[in-house]
Protein backbone atom coordinates (compact mmCIF):
# COMPACT_ATOMS: atom_id res chain seq x y z
CA UNK A 1 0.00 0.00 0.00
CA UNK A 2 1.35 3.44 -0.82
CA UNK A 3 2.05 6.08 1.83
CA UNK A 4 -0.76 8.24 0.45
CA UNK A 5 -3.26 5.39 0.81
CA UNK A 6 -1.96 4.68 4.34
CA UNK A 7 -2.48 8.34 5.26
CA UNK A 8 -5.98 8.34 3.80
CA UNK A 9 -6.86 5.15 5.67
CA UNK A 10 -5.43 6.56 8.90
CA UNK A 11 -7.34 9.83 8.38
CA UNK A 12 -10.59 7.91 7.70
CA UNK A 13 -10.17 5.80 10.84
CA UNK A 14 -9.40 8.92 12.90
CA UNK A 15 -12.46 10.76 11.56
CA UNK A 16 -14.68 7.76 12.30
CA UNK A 17 -13.32 7.60 15.87
CA UNK A 18 -13.81 11.36 16.32
CA UNK A 19 -17.39 11.16 15.03
CA UNK A 20 -18.16 8.33 17.46
CA UNK A 21 -16.65 10.27 20.35
CA UNK A 22 -18.66 13.39 19.45
CA UNK A 23 -21.84 11.35 19.13
CA UNK A 24 -21.32 10.00 22.66
CA UNK A 25 -20.85 13.51 24.01
CA UNK A 26 -23.81 14.85 22.04
CA UNK A 27 -26.34 13.22 24.37
CA UNK A 28 -28.38 15.80 26.26
CA UNK A 29 -28.28 15.20 30.01
CA UNK A 30 -30.85 16.59 32.41
CA UNK A 31 -29.22 17.68 35.66
CA UNK A 32 -31.13 17.74 38.94
CA UNK A 33 -30.53 17.72 42.69
CA UNK A 34 -31.23 14.96 45.21
CA UNK A 35 -30.47 14.29 48.85
CA UNK A 36 -29.55 11.16 50.71
CA UNK A 37 -31.03 11.19 54.20
CA UNK A 38 -29.40 8.98 56.80
CA UNK A 39 -31.32 7.02 59.40
CA UNK A 40 -30.04 9.62 61.91
CA UNK A 41 -31.44 12.49 59.78
CA UNK A 42 -28.18 13.75 58.29
CA UNK A 43 -28.56 15.00 54.68
CA UNK A 44 -26.07 14.83 51.83
CA UNK A 45 -26.84 16.72 48.61
CA UNK A 46 -25.78 15.67 45.12
CA UNK A 47 -26.09 17.26 41.70
CA UNK A 48 -26.94 14.38 39.40
CA UNK A 49 -27.22 13.77 35.70
CA UNK A 50 -30.26 11.64 34.89
CA UNK A 51 -29.71 8.52 32.77
CA UNK A 52 -33.23 7.63 31.68
CA UNK A 53 -32.97 6.59 28.03
CA UNK A 54 -31.38 3.29 26.96
CA UNK A 55 -28.61 5.26 25.20
CA UNK A 56 -27.85 7.30 28.34
CA UNK A 57 -27.87 4.19 30.49
CA UNK A 58 -25.48 2.43 28.11
CA UNK A 59 -23.09 5.40 28.11
CA UNK A 60 -23.33 6.27 31.80
CA UNK A 61 -20.11 7.75 33.11
CA UNK A 62 -17.90 6.03 30.53
CA UNK A 63 -14.83 7.98 29.39
CA UNK A 64 -15.23 10.66 32.09
CA UNK A 65 -11.94 11.65 33.63
CA UNK A 66 -13.35 13.58 36.59
CA UNK A 67 -16.51 13.88 38.67
CA UNK A 68 -17.11 16.64 41.22
CA UNK A 69 -17.27 15.46 44.85
CA UNK A 70 -21.00 16.25 45.12
CA UNK A 71 -21.92 14.99 41.65
CA UNK A 72 -23.23 11.72 40.34
CA UNK A 73 -25.47 9.97 37.84
CA UNK A 74 -28.91 8.56 38.62
CA UNK A 75 -30.00 5.62 36.46
CA UNK A 76 -33.80 5.28 36.44
CA UNK A 77 -34.85 1.86 35.14
CA UNK A 78 -38.56 2.84 35.14
CA UNK A 79 -39.57 -0.35 36.91
CA UNK A 80 -38.38 -2.54 39.75
CA UNK A 81 -36.03 -5.29 38.57
CA UNK A 82 -32.69 -6.92 39.30
CA UNK A 83 -29.92 -4.76 37.85
CA UNK A 84 -26.44 -5.75 36.62
CA UNK A 85 -23.80 -3.18 35.66
CA UNK A 86 -20.12 -3.13 34.79
CA UNK A 87 -17.24 -0.66 34.57
CA UNK A 88 -16.13 -1.18 30.96
CA UNK A 89 -14.70 2.10 29.61
CA UNK A 90 -15.34 3.79 32.97
CA UNK A 91 -12.13 5.50 34.03
CA UNK A 92 -13.11 6.47 37.59
CA UNK A 93 -13.67 4.23 40.61
CA UNK A 94 -17.33 4.57 41.59
CA UNK A 95 -19.67 3.71 44.41
CA UNK A 96 -22.91 2.23 43.05
CA UNK A 97 -25.88 2.87 45.32
CA UNK A 98 -28.79 0.54 44.58
CA UNK A 99 -32.15 2.17 45.34
CA UNK A 100 -35.49 0.45 45.98
CA UNK A 101 -38.79 1.79 44.64
CA UNK A 102 -39.52 3.60 47.93
CA UNK A 103 -36.12 5.39 47.88
CA UNK A 104 -34.50 3.15 50.47
CA UNK A 105 -30.87 2.22 49.80
CA UNK A 106 -30.94 -1.53 49.20
CA UNK A 107 -27.20 -2.03 48.67
CA UNK A 108 -23.91 -0.29 47.99
CA UNK A 109 -21.05 -1.54 45.80
CA UNK A 110 -18.08 0.49 46.99
CA UNK A 111 -15.01 1.50 45.00
CA UNK A 112 -15.77 -0.43 41.85
CA UNK A 113 -12.73 -1.10 39.69
CA UNK A 114 -12.28 1.13 36.63
CA UNK A 115 -12.53 -0.64 33.26
CA UNK A 116 -13.40 -3.98 34.88
CA UNK A 117 -15.67 -6.38 33.04
CA UNK A 118 -16.85 -7.93 36.33
CA UNK A 119 -20.62 -7.83 36.74
CA UNK A 120 -21.87 -5.76 39.69
CA UNK A 121 -25.35 -6.93 40.64
CA UNK A 122 -28.03 -5.34 42.77
CA UNK A 123 -28.93 -7.19 45.99
CA UNK A 124 -32.41 -7.85 44.60
CA UNK A 125 -34.92 -5.89 42.57
CA UNK A 126 -34.33 -2.10 42.54
CA UNK A 127 -35.76 0.93 40.75
CA UNK A 128 -32.55 2.94 40.29
CA UNK A 129 -28.81 3.19 40.78
CA UNK A 130 -26.91 6.28 41.88
CA UNK A 131 -23.26 6.36 40.86
CA UNK A 132 -20.91 8.66 42.79
CA UNK A 133 -17.16 8.91 43.23
CA UNK A 134 -15.55 5.86 44.77
CA UNK A 135 -15.18 6.23 48.53
CA UNK A 136 -18.12 8.64 48.89
CA UNK A 137 -20.34 6.13 50.68
CA UNK A 138 -17.68 5.45 53.30
CA UNK A 139 -16.71 9.12 53.65
CA UNK A 140 -20.33 10.18 54.25
CA UNK A 141 -21.26 7.10 56.27
CA UNK A 142 -23.99 6.01 53.85
CA UNK A 143 -25.68 2.78 54.84
CA UNK A 144 -28.28 0.32 53.63
CA UNK A 145 -31.60 1.66 54.89
CA UNK A 146 -30.75 5.34 54.31
CA UNK A 147 -33.18 7.04 51.92
CA UNK A 148 -32.78 8.93 48.67
CA UNK A 149 -35.01 12.00 48.74
CA UNK A 150 -36.06 12.56 45.14
CA UNK A 151 -39.53 12.86 43.51
CA UNK A 152 -39.03 9.66 41.53
CA UNK A 153 -39.19 7.71 44.78
CA UNK A 154 -41.68 9.74 46.79
CA UNK A 155 -44.24 9.06 44.06
CA UNK A 156 -43.68 5.36 44.62
CA UNK A 157 -42.58 4.91 41.03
Amino acid sequence: MSRVMNRHLLFTVFMFWAACAMAQGAETWVVDHLNIVGIDGRRHGFEVELAVTPQQQTQGLMFRRALKADAGMLFDFHKVKPVAMWMKNTLLPLDMIFIADDGRIAGIAERTIPQSLDIISSPGAVRAVLEVNGGTAEKLGLKVGDRVDYPLFSRGG
